[in-house]
């Protein structure tokens, strides 16, 4: 999941093909992004099975990319993205498309819930555990992610999600931050379970810091969550229910999340704080009010 998930291209793409770009060209045309960089991309996504290759024209010979169910299903994550990118990262408020819900016909924000008892959550409620396929040394991906120079605020090279792509576009990111989440604390610590280099702890724990993720408490070397890096919780745990979905190990699940408030196993769901209506990737609509544009993010798979 973060080998896919943690290439900033490869999101950028799937992204562009949930909302509606097929052929190559269209890809060109919407994201800052080089034939090689495309090709090779349109590639790995193909070969995960998240799009399809189809000829639509014998002469000359031409191909659209389709997204396949594994790739409409990362919805919940765009979604969890959008949110926090809207909320937490100001200088992008007013250019980011509003989300309305189909049912009801409102913008919208999406309510965390339970999917066991339907309450409500809070990122606190929920506890995890490594599941019999999970461990620190799976929970970095073995390709190296590239992040272009100038990072701090603006990651994203298409400029859509910059703080997103601190924290998905780079190897160490993701996991960092998981660690943050569960407790780890002290730049020691997360060195020690990650068995990263110094030097790659150092600039993200300093990225986050920048970003307003972590801040430092009493010794400079105590890292904690503010409530800007405990909202990207649902980014993270939409992308692991999607990766134990669709790449599940043969032994189980990597991790075990547990919803204290019902003693129940946790599963993310969203509902519109407008109506209460469980939101689905058809229910969805990213919504462009200066032209009048609206795409769907996905399917209710």
């Amino acid at each position: 999941m973060l080998s896919v998930l943690g290439d900033e291209w490869a999101l950028l793409v799937i992204q562009q093909a949930l909302l509606g770009a097929t052929r190559y060209g269209q890809f060109m045309a919407r994201l800052p992004i080089s034939n090689s960089v495309l090709t090779r991309r349109l590639g790995t996504l193909t070969e995960e099975g998240l799009l399809a290759r189809h000829r639509y024209q014998d002469r000359p010979a031409r191909d659209e990319y389709l997204v396949t169910t594994r790739g409409r299903a990362l919805w919940p994550v765009f979604l969890s993205i959008w949110e926090w990118e809207r909320h937490w990262v100001a200088e992008h408020r007013q250019t980011l498309p509003a989300m309305r819900h189909r049912q009801c016909g409102a913008d919208f924000t999406p309510l965390l819930s339970c999917g066991a008892c339907g309450r409500p959550v809070h990122t606190r409620e929920v506890s995890a555990r490594w599941g019999p396929s999970g461990g620190w040394t799976r929970s970095v991906p073995a390709g190296v992610t590239r992040r272009r120079s100038g990072a701090g605020l603006r990651d994203s090279p298409a400029g859509l999600f910059p703080q997103t792509m601190s924290v998905l576009g780079n190897r160490w990111a993701a996991a960092i931050l998981t660690a943050a989440i569960v407790g780890t604390t002290r730049f020691s610590d997360f060195q020690k379970l990650l068995a990263a280099p110094p030097g790659s702890i150092a600039d993200r724990l300093q990225t986050f810091r920048d970003n307003g993720i972590l801040a430092t408490s009493g010794a400079a070397s105590d890292y904690r969550l503010t409530p800007k890096g405990e909202a990207f919780f649902p980014v993270l745990v939409t992308a692991l229910q999607w990766g134990q979905r669709w790449f599940l190990a043969p032994e189980g699940p990597a991790v075990i999340l547990h919803h204290k408030a019902c003693d129940q196993h946790f599963t993310l769901v969203f509902h519109c704080d407008r109506c209460g209506g469980k939101l689905s990737g058809t229910s969805v609509e990213i919504v462009w009010h200066s032209h009048g544009e609206s795409a769907n993010i996905g399917d209710a798979q």
